[in-house]
């Protein structure tokens, strides 16, 4: 498994260094500020950075955490040149004027997001005029809950969200707020060790649609 992960940083770095490189005649060392989460799926990028990986490929590369909600914000001003986020997340920010190009594809969730809700809600029609805990508006985890919902015949006009970051969300509901929440790893496990707040009602497992890439301003 350490292998495994140690061979995908390498190839998350000789990416990074392609699009960081392109169209840059001689450099020694290029920089790169990179945006993102400590979402699991990101793993390697940080493994890439603390193990050297990035700078034996001659690529100066820092790591910024930064919201989700808030890195096209960066890239807009300029304060990151690259970003890792979700396919349909990259879209929205094009759409708005905030120009990246995708360069290669780093995860997709095979049941790492997913709803958590009360153990008296059995289905998704159970949470008509309940209150979900989900990120903010053009996050993967609302077009997520977005989907889910679409799914099952309804639409956000059926529930009621109040606006929490992944793991606000989940830590809110452990603690009995709110009806639902929509996270994800490792918050999705909270949960899970906490089988008295609730269960789990769905995943990205029975709801594939989640798949993360990085992608570098043109």
């Amino acid at each position: 498994m350490v292998k495994m992960v140690v061979k995908v940083a390498a190839l998350v770095a000789a990416g990074v260094v392609a699009a960081g490189t392109a169209g840059i005649a001689s450099a020694q060392e290029t920089k790169i500020v990179l945006g993102m989460s400590g979402w699991t799926g990101f793993a390697p990028l940080t493994l890439a950075d603390k193990a050297g990986i990035f700078k034996k490929n001659g690529l100066d590369v820092e790591i910024k955490m930064i919201p989700q909600k808030d890195r096209h914000l960066a890239l807009a001003a300029e304060a990151i040149q690259c970003a890792a986020t979700t396919v349909e997340t990259h879209v929205a920010w094009n759409a708005n004027g905030v120009p990246i190009v995708q360069i290669f594809q780093m995860d997709k969730s095979y049941g790492a997001d997913g709803i958590a809700v009360r153990g008296d809600i059995a289905k998704f029609s159970d949470l008509k005029g309940k209150t979900i805990g989900v990120d903010a508006p053009g996050t993967a985890p609302y077009f997520g809950l977005a989907w889910m919902l679409s799914k099952n015949g309804m639409s956000l006009k059926d529930v009621k969200t109040t606006t929490l970051s992944p793991q606000a969300a989940a830590q809110a509901f452990v603690a009995g707020q709110n009806d639902a929440a929509m996270t994800y790893e490792p918050y999705l496990s909270t949960v899970r060790a906490n089988p008295a707040a609730g269960k789990i009602l769905a995943t990205t497992l029975d709801y594939p649609m989640v798949m993360d890439t990085v992608g570098c301003a043109p």
